[in-house]
């Protein structure tokens, strides 16, 4: 993908994305992880676009400021897990373990490590709730796959692969039940009309308050890097 590059400190990398259904320059900020996009039509030249970056210069480094500092994950720091704030701490015993209140991890682990044990548990809590979900339909998923996407938090394909992002694990549990609902409900209704909404509601119930977390808490979510 094209880049551009305005000038400051730090600079700021604009990624340049051709659209043939753009019909006029747009800029984006992601909140997830930073990345600065400038969507521009087919028929516009790159220097244009540079220009109009530049122009936004202040609008763009505006945003950024808004977005939570990236915190790297180890030893004596906190992350979520099911919802609630750890303390990560080392202990003696090889691998990871999970109590009320730490993380506690061997010595020298690092954040790949910490990274691969709440995938695992990830997939164990949506297994479990895509199963309940998936029985209370009467439908049946494929197959599960973990990614840690930016865009969404979960797919259901047309063959009934069930996809989720593995950062869900940091969220509440109730979080983490209504996407896993969600997207099973995406087996009989591969849309989100209202036949769709109606089933997420009767095999899962109410889910304003859970949609509401999600979207405000998004980028909390992903600030982590392991």
């Amino acid at each position: 993908m094209p880049q551009i590059k305005l000038p400051g400190s730090p600079s700021v990398t604009v990624h340049l994305r051709r659209s043939s259904r753009a019909r006029r320059l747009s800029l984006r900020v992601s909140q997830l992880d930073g990345k600065v996009t400038l969507t521009l039509p087919d028929f516009t030249d790159e220097g244009e676009a540079a220009a109009f970056a530049e122009a936004k210069a202040d609008w763009i480094r505006k945003h950024l400021s808004r977005r939570p500092e990236d915190e790297i994950v180890g030893v004596g720091g906190l992350i979520p897990v099911e919802g609630r704030m750890r303390r990560i701490v080392e202990g003696a015993r090889r691998g990871v373990m999970l109590t009320d209140g730490e993380l506690i991890v061997a010595a020298n682990s690092s954040g790949r490590r910490i990274r691969a044990f709440l995938t695992e548990l990830a997939r164990d809590r949506l297994a479990a709730a895509a199963d309940h979900y998936a029985a209370r339909l009467g439908r049946t998923y494929s197959a599960i796959t973990l990614r840690d996407t930016r865009s969404r938090w979960g797919s259901c394909s047309d063959r009934g692969r069930l996809m989720f992002s593995w950062r869900l694990v940091m969220a509440p549990p109730e979080v983490l039940n209504y996407v896993a609902a969600h997207e099973v409900a995406h087996l009989k209704e591969m849309h989100h009309g209202p036949t769709f909404w109606a089933e997420v509601e009767r095999i899962y119930g109410s889910c304003g308050e859970e949609r509401r977390w999600l979207h405000e808490n998004a980028g909390e979510l992903h600030r982590y890097r392991f």
